[in-house]
């Protein structure tokens, strides 16, 4: 892809290619429309599509007078959103009203007794947590995030199984009937997956260089820093005592890091 569209790749972070994703970024809609169509007619040319269907727009418009807050949407289910402030409360609120919005479209097969538990479990492993968990490999989570994320699955895994809080049946039970792992140990799986990514990527790239880093000449507001990813990272490193050197192998790494189902 890099050779096919050598001539018409711009300046990062104006223009950012990764595998067959591309990134185009402009002052205005119009601008990104253009450089759009000049990439859909060249990658046409030298027989390649470019996917309709997957192109999205995002919007970042911190002036107060039009989003209070300073927050950046991204316009569909698989959105998301960014907070001035740097934290990612919204992002992860938006999340699993995603994933709820999902459980209601097919809440009547998943409600129906005659459907087994552990299809439903096969259900939600492929439909509501990859909603849920849309963007998460860049989230340095909190204890109140993966709080939230886990009431809600929990909440849906109940229901599969027809049970509420007070028949009291312990959350290993009912992911042992319907096969799901927990949550927060899938975001941790997310977060170090997209770490091996970034580790194998040569010296060179954006990701790896530095061109894409915090600006750090902005005055921090009192009170603790704000946890960053890749403290996020070390803390998961840590807790599952792997090494960052086994990154460099795909293979490795990703045994190192699967989280089997029950």
């Amino acid at each position: 892809m890099d050779e096919v569209t050598r001539d018409i790749q711009g300046e990062i972070p104006w223009c950012m290619l990764f595998a067959d994703d591309l990134v185009l970024v402009d002052e205005s809609r119009a601008g990104v429309n253009r450089k759009l169509e000049l990439w859909r007619s060249t990658l046409e040319s030298k027989g390649f599509r470019l996917s309709r269907t997957k192109t999205e727009y995002m919007m970042c418009d911190f002036s107060a007078t039009r989003h209070e807050g300073g927050d950046v949407s991204l316009d569909g289910q698989l959105g998301s959103v960014l907070q001035k402030d740097g934290d990612i409360d919204e992002d992860v609120r938006h999340r699993i009203s995603a994933g709820w919005l999902k459980w209601w479209q097919a809440s009547g097969i998943l409600c129906d007794k005659r459907v087994p538990q552990k299809l439903k479990g096969k259900f939600y492993r492929t439909t509501f947590r990859p909603a849920m968990l849309y963007g998460a490999e860049c989230w340095p989570t909190k204890r109140r995030h993966v709080q939230q994320l886990s009431v809600a699955e929990m909440r849906m895994l109940q229901w599969f199984c027809g049970h509420t809080r007070r028949d009291r049946v312990r959350n290993e039970v009912i992911r042992d009937r319907v096969g799901v792992a927990p949550i927060e140990e899938k975001v941790i799986q997310h977060r170090l997956r997209w770490f091996g990514h970034v580790q194998r990527r040569p010296p060179e790239a954006p990701v790896r260089n530095g061109v894409l880093e915090r600006v750090d000449n902005v005055k921090r507001g009192r009170g603790r820093p704000k946890l960053t990813w890749d403290e996020s990272v070390k803390r998961d490193l840590k807790d599952w005592n792997i090494s960052k050197e086994i990154a460099l192998d795909r293979s490795a790494w990703r045994l190192a890091i699967n989280v089997p189902e029950p």
